[in-house]
């Protein structure tokens, strides 16, 4: 028991000696903030002291790691013969046309031509880039120009051609040129009906853009009957292939 005793009185006198360390964000030293990655700094963690205990393009301001401040805003910050770019200050990147490959040099940077480009964005309202340089852009080349279907022996618009055709319609109307109709039938009926039956279809199809406002003097129609089929198949599928209306620019 006397053992016992001696030994909590030399524990006591150690805890007394040391001291408990102190309660975050208290601190003594650097090693009591480590555990939340901060610096002590006059008695409290805090995140930082000097710029040392930041990360690369930061600051220490009053104990709080925070971005630099941009070194210019302005290429008047810095200098002459030098320009500020993301933030820094630069070399200027041309003194003259000479150094611009075609392009012009102004207020140090080299400014492409007008009708060069990387990517249609570079270009103006109703351009587009092709082989780096800005061209009207044709509408025409967005339209969707695939043939419109028929069932048998029918020369009317099903729901699905009328709103296909209705999207085509605001892009013709947007585009320019002539647009010829061709009509086509399958091979089963007479070539006399199959060829009225190919002149009707692209009838319909004429009568439906002009409808949506498409210049009728744009449009033309031919038929071409049974003459020009696309599948050889004699089959429910290559017939239907062959019963359609087409769009020749």
């Amino acid at each position: 028991m006397r053992r016992i005793s001696l030994w909590a009185g030399l524990a006591l006198a150690v805890a007394v000696l040391t001291g408990c360390p102190p309660t975050y964000p208290k601190c003594n030293n650097d090693e009591q903030c480590q555990e939340k990655g901060e610096v002590c700094v006059q008695g409290q963690c805090q995140e930082c002291a000097t710029d040392a205990n930041c990360r690369e393009g930061f600051t220490c301001q009053a104990n709080k790691c925070a971005p630099k401040p941009p070194e210019c805003t302005t290429d008047a910050a810095c200098g002459s013969g030098r320009i500020c770019e993301a933030g820094k200050c630069a070399e200027a990147q041309c003194k003259d046309d000479s150094a611009c490959n075609g392009g012009k040099c102004q207020a140090g940077r080299c400014q492409a031509p007008k009708d060069t480009c990387s990517a249609s964005t570079d270009c103006g309202e109703g351009q587009e880039c092709q082989s780096g340089k800005c061209v009207t852009a044709d509408a025409s080349s967005k339209c969707d120009y695939s043939p419109v279907p028929f069932g048998f022996n029918e020369s009317t618009l099903d729901s699905s051609a009328q709103s296909r055709l209705g999207e085509l319609a605001a892009c013709i109307k947007a585009s320019q040129g002539k647009i010829t109709l061709g009509g086509h039938a399958d091979e089963r009926g007479t070539e006399e009906y199959n060829l009225q039956l190919s002149n009707r279809r692209a009838a319909a199809v004429k009568r439906y853009l002009v409808d949506l406002g498409v210049p009728g003097n744009r449009l033309s129609t031919v038929g071409y009957g049974e003459t020009r089929p696309v599948s050889s198949a004699a089959t429910e599928e290559g017939w239907a292939e062959n019963r359609r209306v087409e769009f020749q620019r």
